[in-house]
């Protein structure tokens, strides 16, 4: 049964999504309210007032349905990345965000690219393949959660429809793996249990266990060698 502490982590753990998904929905009611569209500000590839929709990009989209498919996710992924991966959470959001912009706008079609597609896309991979890198059946068990939820996902990875930013998911999918690669050995580890020991592993703590560095060796002989001078003054 959770204890309160659990339960306390698991509602923390929506705040980052409940607040991001707040500020799509204001951006969309803004243009309902308004009668306008701001998808001008969206990423065009390749020009240089298209550079400033990297940034802009994940905020705008088409209609309430494209909102609404890409805020329910971000809830769900950004609640997993804080609650399995407090340290890196933000740092992967970021590069994840920044890369599938980046990327986009140097291999997109000529047109506008508006929604948060690309992130959503990318954390996915990131918690699947970071859940099997990592070997922790906690991790793999939310891998498998998020395949269930979003695997069909994969079919927004072909150029079926020419209304979605296909590039965009892909350019986000592999920000997302790429992540998972260069942070596969911080933050939550696979415990190391009593049968994963070896007999190698099982060295006692001498001058040559496996785990002391060059320079442990090197500072250990150097004080045996003062120790022994010593022995030889007083014999």
């Amino acid at each position: 049964m959770p204890t309160n502490a659990d339960l306390k982590k698991i509602a923390n753990s929506f705040l980052p999504g409940t607040l991001l998904a707040s500020v799509l929905l204001a951006v969309k009611s803004y243009e309902w309210w308004t009668a306008t569209s701001l998808t001008s500000w969206g990423l065009f590839p390749r020009t240089e007032h298209g550079l400033l929709g990297i940034l802009t990009m994940p905020f705008l989209h088409g209609d309430w349905e494209h909102l609404l498919s890409n805020m329910v996710p971000l809830v769900i992924l950004l609640a997993g990345m804080r609650y399995f991966y407090p340290t890196l959470a933000l740092k992967v959001f970021a590069w994840v965000y920044l890369l599938s912009g980046f990327w986009l706008w140097l291999g997109g079609r000529p047109s506008y690219h508006v929604g948060a597609s690309a992130v959503v896309y990318g954390l996915t991979v990131f918690l699947f393949f970071s859940g099997v890198l990592r070997k922790d059946t906690r991790l793999m068990a939310f891998s498998m959660l998020v395949v269930f939820l979003y695997g069909g996902l994969v079919w927004g990875l072909l150029p079926f429809l020419e209304r979605i930013s296909w590039e965009g998911h892909l350019f986000g999918s592999l920000a997302g793996l790429l992540m998972s690669i260069v942070y596969r050995k911080l933050g939550p580890q696979r415990p190391i249990y009593s049968w994963d020991i070896t007999h190698d592993m099982e060295v006692e703590d001498g001058p040559d266990a496996y785990w002391r560095t060059i320079e442990e060796k090197v500072s250990d002989a150097k004080k045996d060698e003062q120790a022994g001078n010593e022995i030889d003054k007083l014999t």
